[in-house]
């Protein structure tokens, strides 16, 4: 960790990575419970600090393998999931095994019962059937991550500006064809 931080400074940035909570952080470093939210703001503001705590997430990140890709894939492995993968072409549950890679990602939960058929064999046992209730991930709340982190959601409008659109037919000649605000 940076050098040029105090002892308290180490160990805010030691514990902000904890949960990301500054105030939390100041607090647990042993600064004022009374000026915590100042404290763990100012702290946050300061480049020394904010460069210790982006050197030990890239560090945690290398050292995890947790990176924005993966977990974006993971997401994606979930908004994308298509339950017709989990049959084989002649609507036949897939074993486990065989399930693609992207699919048993999605997978929640499998729970498996037994049926009773009704029928008995020869030594009078009653036969039963494998029933398997297989439970997706939530393939909208993943999709919803997803268009959030593409910035597909963002409610907030720019300022409407007016957009002129021109035909030009060649040397001078040119149409003013519509003239509109967006």
């Amino acid at each position: 960790m940076n050098s040029k931080l105090t002892p308290k400074q180490r160990t805010f940035c030691e514990e902000y990575l904890v949960d990301l909570n500054a105030t939390q952080a100041a607090i647990r470093a042993g600064y004022s419970k009374k000026t915590a939210k100042e404290t763990g703001c100012e702290n946050l503001s300061k480049p020394n600090i904010q460069d210790a705590i982006r050197t030990a997430m890239d560090e945690r990140s290398l050292r995890t393998r947790i990176t924005v890709d993966r977990v974006l894939a993971e997401i994606a492995k979930i908004g994308f999931s298509d339950i017709r993968e989990i049959f084989t072409a002649d609507d036949k549950l897939r074993s486990i095994a065989d399930l693609p890679d992207d699919i048993a990602a999605a997978v929640q939960s499998i729970e498996v019962a037994v049926r009773p058929t009704g029928l008995a064999d020869d030594d009078g046992f009653k036969d039963g059937e494998l029933v398997y209730k297989i439970k997706l991930s939530d393939k909208l709340k993943g999709l919803e991550l997803l268009g959030k982190h593409l910035g597909m959601f963002n409610s907030k409008v720019g300022p409407r500006r007016a957009v002129t659109l021109y035909l030009n037919y060649g040397s001078d000649k040119t149409a003013k064809l519509i003239e509109q605000s967006i």
